[in-house]
Parts: structure tokens; sequence; C-alpha cells
């Protein structure tokens, strides 16, 4: 029986360190994401799963530790091709619409070969908002919107810091569809989370963070 080569990580992370006001919020991290996972991480308030999104993101800067991105250091200037992240805020500018608000992501973080603006917001259940301001959807609405952003993304590895938050269980089964093709197109996902029902049906590790020391 040939034996089973285990597929290389996609991301990397060794001896990750993050303090604020000379508080160290976690400091030693060590964890590897392979194409095809998501990483659930989780933790109790305070630990610090928020702020390793950001600084995974590049939204804050790392007091120690390395990031490689398929065996290769992956430098700030990578880190917008690589990640695709969505926050507790939608990030959406309130006064322009659906559409507008997509069009500026893709032409900022680029967009995946063959997606479109209204396939996309069919895709995530806003189909007829194209020209809604995103200021006037509800919160379910908005993130649904930031969803559609997501998935318009070229970028292999998600970083979804509670994406169930102000949804229907409807909306809990967009977020499961949409990691899980993300992940059977090769791509991986880091998911922060709460909620029990949040663990989407692909293949799942966990990162289980402590304050730290």
């Amino acid at each position: 029986m040939p034996s089973h080569t285990p597929q290389p990580a996609l991301l990397s992370v060794h001896g990750l360190g993050f303090s604020r006001n000379d508080e160290a919020i976690f400091s030693d991290l060590d964890f590897t994401v392979a194409r095809g996972e998501a990483l659930l991480v989780q933790g109790g308030n305070g630990v610090g799963k928020t702020t390793l999104l950001r600084v995974l993101a590049g939204l804050l800067p790392a007091d120690s530790g390395s990031l490689r991105m398929d065996d290769d250091d992956l430098d700030h200037a990578r880190r917008a091709s690589a990640f695709a992240y969505l926050g507790h805020l939608p990030g959406h500018k309130g006064d322009l619409t659906c559409s507008e608000n997509l069009e500026v992501a893709c032409g900022l973080l680029g967009r995946k070969r063959d997606r479109g603006i209204d396939a996309a917001l069919d895709h995530v259940g806003l189909a007829g908002y194209d020209d809604q301001l995103a200021r006037h959807l509800s919160a379910g609405q908005k993130k649904r919107l930031s969803l559609a952003r997501i998935w318009l993304s070229p970028a292999p590895l998600w970083l979804l810091d509670e994406p169930y938050a102000n949804l229907d269980l409807d909306g809990i089964e967009l977020v499961n569809r949409l990691i899980r093709t993300h992940l059977d197109d090769d791509g991986a996902a880091l998911v922060t989370t709460h909620g029990a029902y949040a663990a989407p049906p692909v293949r799942t590790r966990r990162l289980l963070m402590e304050r730290a020391a």
C-alpha cells in the first residue's frame, strides 16, 4: 500500500508574539495550516483571537516570530495577496452602493478569475441589492456583503473573525458553504468563533489560545 505524503503547509507560523502596553497578549505561538483545511481558533475572551488574525493580516505589528507561506518567507508586501480578512466591522463605505463597495475592494485586492460582482451578490443572497447604499443594509446584510468581498478575493488563506455573528441559520449555512467551496478549491481558512454551531463540515483542526503567562 503506498505511503501517504503529508500535504505541505500553506502557512507556517513560528514563535509569534504580540504585546500591548508592555503586556503580552500571546507569545511563542507555533501552528500550521494546510491547503484544504480550516483551523478553528478558540479560547476565552481576551486571549487574543482577534489580535492574532489582525497580526497575520498585517494590521498590527508582531513583536516576534516568523511567517512562511508555501515554504517561502512572507513579508508585509505579500500579505495583501496572501490573506483575505473579515473582521468584526463590515469594512464598507456607507455612501457607496453594494456594487461600488465590491468594485473598490476588487480594485485594491484583486478578483478571483471568472467571478463577477453580480455573481458575488447573488451568491450571498443579495441579488437585487447592487444599487443599495451600504448604510441602508441590516447587520446581517452587511455581513453578507463582507462575505461577497471574501468570495471574490483571489487570496488562498481566509482570516475570518466571528464570521457567524449577525447571521440567521440561513447565513450560518452560507458561511459553511463558502468555506467548504474555498477549501475544495485548494484554499485554507482560520476561523475564530464562540458559537457551538461554528464548526464547518470540512477538514478541521483546533488552535486553543490561552492567556499569556
